[in-house]
């Protein structure tokens, strides 16, 4: 029996507009595997939610980490989603031996070693389970976040740049939600001036 505790890490939410980068971190229980684990973006909706639920029932320990969109603002995407995922990690109640990260950077600084796996979302199952918890939740606030701002469409773009989103952008203007550092809003902040 291996003393190993292996968390996924993945983060959802580069490229959209509006609202936080989310990163999950999630250490499976090897005597109870979930059937159909897989990345996120390849499942439905429907999908998602039911395996969101059973990995929160079943997992060892699972967090979630964020940037705002501050922070984002600040920092830059990259950055912001490297520290989503160590303050997804640092969350964990059980400390990890090894972080697997999906994609080809690991962040500074994490509590344990890591290894970056290109396309781990649909080859590691934890990193596909971190993948479906960091989603749902960014989701389920994308969804929120329309109920304040009805006009927008959050509930359908989920804050990435569709014609939708950038219509009502255009006529709506810029809210504190809005990634300011992101093209398609800096150069609507920078034609109201």
């Amino acid at each position: 029996m291996s003393d190993e505790v292996i968390c996924g890490v993945d983060e959802v939410g580069r490229g959209p507009l509006a609202g936080a980068v989310v990163a999950a971190a999630v250490i499976l229980d090897p005597a109870r595997p979930i059937a159909g684990l897989a990345d996120s973006k390849k499942l439905s909706e429907r999908r998602r939610e039911k395996l969101y639920d059973e990995i929160a029932a079943s997992a060892l320990a699972w967090a979630v980490g964020r940037a705002e969109v501050e922070e984002i603002d600040r920092l830059n995407i990259l950055q912001a989603s490297l520290l989503a995922m160590r303050r997804a990690v640092a969350g964990l109640a059980i400390a990890p031996t090894l972080a697997l990260i999906d994609g080809n950077r690991v962040p500074r600084d994490l509590a344990c070693p890591a290894q970056a796996i290109i396309g781990g979302d649909a080859s590691q199952p934890s990193i596909s389970a971190a993948s479906i918890m960091a989603k749902v939740t960014r989701d389920r606030e994308m969804v929120a976040l329309h109920e304040r701002y009805p006009d927008y469409g959050f509930d359908a773009h989920k804050g990435y740049p569709t014609r939708q989103h950038l219509t009502a952008l255009a006529a709506l203007g810029v809210l504190g939600v809005h990634r300011r550092s992101f093209g398609p809003v800096s150069r609507i902040i920078n034609k109201k001036q």
